[in-house]
């Protein structure tokens, strides 16, 4: 049997990064991008919060999420542009990466919080969008080491022995 830490440190999936959208300025259409550049320093390039330093210089959400949201809505889908997140991801439960670093393509991201909706999600996907994305709306995380991300690159959390510099 095996014990609570051994259960949270154990992460065999590995994600695809689906999208990449970045916002080039506050209530701007999200560009969808083929790939983009990830710094230490300006967190992706091209994104309206590139230079700006803190915990949430990339935004991610899981696909698998927006079926959920599309269902509290009523709807079939939900297009992924309008939750403002910056990378797309399937296959891997972002939220089992709290307290891990994780790498995509060749960049290394830190996870730092929790995304949580704001008021911008009702009036996106009107009424109930916000509490249709509670719970729902992925994580936040920094670039500790810096690369390019691509669509189709894998998404997986990088094993402590092999920690980053």
């Amino acid at each position: 049997m095996s014990n609570m830490k051994d259960l949270l440190t154990t992460l065999p999936q590995v994600g695809t990064v689906r999208k990449i959208l970045l916002r080039p300025a506050k209530r701007a259409a999200l560009n969808d991008v083929k790939n983009v550049q990830a710094d230490t320093e300006k967190g992706l390039i091209g994104d309206r919060y590139s230079g700006k330093s803190g915990k949430r210089q990339v935004t991610l959400i899981q696909a698998e999420h927006l079926q959920s949201i599309a269902g509290f809505l009523g709807r079939t889908e939900v297009d992924p542009t309008l939750l403002r997140r910056n990378i797309v991801v399937s296959g891997i439960n972002l939220l089992a990466l709290k307290d891990k670093k994780f790498q995509i393509g060749e960049a290394v991201l830190e996870y730092t919080g929790l995304c949580h909706p704001c008021s911008r999600m009702e009036e996106n996907l009107g009424a109930g969008g916000y509490n249709a994305v509670r719970g729902h709306g992925g994580i936040t995380a920094r670039v500790l080491t810096a690369g390019e991300i691509k669509t189709g690159d894998e998404v997986r959390a990088v094993a402590l022995e092999t920690d980053v510099e």
